[in-house]
């Protein structure tokens, strides 16, 4: 019997000095942030300095890559190690779309429950939620995130630019008054509100194209909404929200090891910073928000040196996609730029095929075990699942996280050895693959250069092929001259998208 007692405390005080041991986890996923958005890249028309300070003291990536160049597909493979393109309806989610990952489909954070990590979604979702159909704004919304692997969460349900523009947490929407019940349709008016459409003169923010529906808080939305008024949010103080309620569980949860993924809505549209940050920049609304963006990343720091946390916590900063200037508000984005080179070298932006869509600021953070540096390693975010359970210790079931790598040396910084190819998805679907600094573009349809945004789109009817190594702006296409090096690529693109669970054939 004693010897029993011995074993049972043995083991409870191995498991829980194994999760003191463990490190906490924050993802600060930050949204449309280009690779020359931030002055640790080598920016100098504006200064970050909280960001600047994890690339100073932790690695800074110069060779990552969000796998999509719109945000829901690149959350969707980020949170289950699975590109997007591989299943239907990742694309653009609406508003009211029904949650597109499945239940049953292990995920991320699902994965570092197993491991005795405390979850939070804190920010923008835009991943759907409820059923197919949609969720029931007014009462229990589920399925959602609780359903796949956080404990808790604090939600803008979509984009800041599309309604409901409201809170949720949990399961329910906050502040929400029973008698003033949210109605949301996405293809007729609902209600009595205005609309950017009807009432232009209401508007506090003009617009450019789209956007033209319900107007809220003197901005008007992509779809329509009524009711849910003591429940709607102000713009100017969506930063602040997801900032207090991040510091708020990092503080809960300060005893045990814990995964907050914090998703801002900075830099996406509509582009309304709290009046601290307004005319900060010289840059207009966008660079005010990429200030905004920093000082989230600050309050969050801060919060971890207070509690003694910052030692043992691996910050991983990025974006999910490439910047995109004009996106349908008339903010002066293009006006104001002052010099400001949002994707840097780079070709193209958000939605291209072209580099700018996908290759983006990428940070690791963590002072007891990351020693400055800088590295070249090729880098996706789909291979955070991996490389964060052999950090766990979780071992992977064979078709779980199926395209994601465990680059875990890579990320510590203990290997500048890159993953084996980079596969880059656009907004119309087209695929890139970038292999050996060789890049090919599959052929694709649509426009050269997108409306209203002015990005250049990467489509083209026969295919681009370029010498990265020598080309990294992507100026000059070899297809013509490289037919072969064209065709090995499309056969390798080919094979992988036909490999269901390429993490196991490198």
């Amino acid at each position: 019997m004693l010897r029993l007692q011995f074993l049972l405390f043995l083991f409870l005080f191995t498991a829980n000095t194994f999760a003191q041991q463990q490190p906490n986890i924050v993802l600060i996923y930050t949204d449309d942030l280009g690779y020359g958005d931030v002055s640790c890249y080598g920016v100098n028309k504006i200064k970050n300095p909280h960001i600047d300070k994890l690339a100073k003291q932790g690695l800074r990536f110069t060779n990552a890559f969000a796998t999509s160049s719109t945000c829901t597909p690149s959350r969707f493979s980020l949170l289950t190690g699975r590109y997007a393109w591989r299943k239907s309806g990742t694309d653009i989610a609406p508003g009211n779309a029904g949650l597109i990952i499945p239940t049953n489909t292990p995920t991320l954070p699902a994965m570092l429950q197993k491991a005795g990590y405390k979850t939070a979604a804190i920010g923008k979702w835009h991943l759907g939620l409820g059923p197919d159909g949609g969720p029931n704004w007014n009462g229990t919304i589920k399925p959602g995130p609780l359903e796949i692997g956080f404990d808790y969460c604090f939600l803008i349900p979509a984009t800041a630019d599309r309604v409901p523009t409201v809170f949720m947490e949990n399961r329910h929407i906050i502040n929400l008054d029973p008698k003033d019940p949210i109605e949301v349709d996405y293809k007729k008016k609902v209600g009595n509100e205005p609309t950017g459409e009807e009432n232009p003169e209401l508007l506090k923010m003009k617009l450019t194209e789209g956007h033209a529906q319900t107007i809220v808080n003197g901005i008007s939305r992509i779809g329509y909404m009524s009711g849910g008024k003591k429940a709607l949010w102000k713009d100017e103080e969506l930063a602040s929200h997801i900032a207090t309620q991040s510091v708020k569980f990092i503080a809960q949860n300060k005893n045990n090891p814990f995964f907050l993924y914090l998703a801002t809505n900075d830099i996406h549209v509509p582009r309304a910073p709290n009046q601290q940050f307004v005319g900060k920049s010289g840059l207009g609304p966008r660079g005010d928000v990429i200030l905004q963006l920093d000082w989230t990343v600050g309050e969050v720091v801060r919060a971890l040196d207070s509690l003694k946390l910052t030692e043992n916590t691996l910050i991983i900063f990025s974006s999910d996609n490439g910047p995109v200037l004009d996106d349908g508000y008339a903010d002066f984005a293009n006006e104001m730029l002052n010099g400001h080179t949002p994707s840097a070298h780079l070709r193209g932006g958000k939605y291209s095929a072209f580099d700018a869509g996908t290759k983006v600021p990428f940070i690791a953070y963590w002072p007891k075990t990351i020693k400055p540096a800088v590295s070249s390693a090729a880098i996706s975010q789909v291979d955070l699942y991996a490389s964060l359970a052999a950090l766990t210790q979780q071992p992977l079931a064979v078709k779980e996280a199926p395209d994601s790598f465990n680059m875990l040396d890579a990320l510590l910084g203990k290997s500048a050895k890159s993953r084996p190819y980079i596969v880059q998805h656009a907004v119309n679907g087209t695929l890139s693959l970038i292999k050996n600094n060789w890049k090919y573009i599959e052929p694709g349809k649509g426009p050269e250069v997108y409306p209203v945004t002015n990005i250049e789109s990467g489509n083209s009817e026969n295919g681009l092929l370029f010498n990265l190594k020598q080309d990294p702006s992507e100026q000059e296409d070899l297809l013509a001259q490289k037919p072969k090096k064209a065709l090995k690529l499309a056969k390798e693109l080919k094979r992988i998208k036909e490999n269901q669970v390429t993490r196991l054939s490198k």
